[in-house]
């Protein structure tokens, strides 16, 4: 295997695994020889997703998780710790959207929402990782941030004020853990066919949505994880504090 996507023996703990970019990412993370623990609010269907894994002969545990809850992420990490002995990757994947409306519509409820989940799931994902990592000398996180983290995104402001959020993390946790050899990155994507997507734009919406991009089309979620892989690679080791943009071309306008 190509030293550059080899996660053999490397551990690692997946938020919002149940579909989507979790789900794609802990199965190509676990071809590569990756241990996982994979978590997700939907019980079924992560153990579904790990259930899969498994039956390539992969390592993986799946569990409940709701972000927002502290000690749910601190229960995860446990896991890996208690199983596998360490915490080599964290991805802090899952996340919410919210109906497009305009800004002075938008209610407390959903800034709530999209704060619990989106920003303190992050940081409480990243806290409990960076604990390990400190013990450990060293770790890679990736967060899931958007291009609504570093553009505007109309009709969807507390979705972009969240994920500039996960943004400020981002760089502030690469600032403060560099010298622990510790690796802190976010990937933001364009809109990409995810369910996130999916269950909020029908086809048309899509098609329209389409036309930000000069590329003329929305990702395909296989992208996104192709650079979430590089992006963790155990041979990328320079790389932090970075928010990559994988939009088809849409910040190059």
């Amino acid at each position: 295997m190509d030293p550059l996507l080899d996660f053999t023996g490397k551990v690692a703990v997946i938020t919002g695994a149940a579909q989507g970019f979790g789900q794609l990412l802990a199965q190509e993370l676990a071809k590569r020889g990756a241990k996982l623990v994979i978590s997700d609010i939907n019980k079924t269907g992560v153990l579904k997703v790990a259930d899969d894994i498994a039956a390539t002969g992969a390592s993986v545990i799946a569990m409940a998780c709701d972000v927002s809850k502290n000690d749910d992420c601190k229960a995860m990490v446990a896991t890996a710790i208690e199983n596998f002995g360490r915490v080599d990757i964290g991805v802090n994947n899952a996340g919410v959207a919210h109906e497009f409306m305009p800004l002075h519509e938008i209610d407390e409820s959903i800034m709530d929402s999209q704060f619990a989940i989106n920003v303190k799931g992050v940081q409480f994902g990243m806290r409990h990782q960076i604990q390990q990592m400190l013990q450990q000398g060293e770790g890679a996180i990736l967060n899931v941030s958007s291009m609504a983290g570093i553009s505007g995104a109309a009709r969807g402001s507390a979705y972009a004020m969240a994920k500039h959020a996960v943004i400020g993390l981002t760089k502030t946790g690469a600032v403060e853990y560099g010298r622990n050899n510790i690796r802190i990155n976010a990937i933001c994507p364009f809109f990409t066919l995810t369910p996130m997507v999916t269950n909020f734009a029908d086809q048309e919406q899509q098609k329209r949505m389409s036309k930000g991009a000069p590329m003329n089309r929305l990702g395909e979620p296989k992208e996104i994880v192709a650079m979430m892989l590089m992006m963790l690679s155990p041979a990328n080791t320079y790389m932090t504090g970075q928010c990559i943009a994988i939009d088809g071309g849409v910040s190059a306008q």
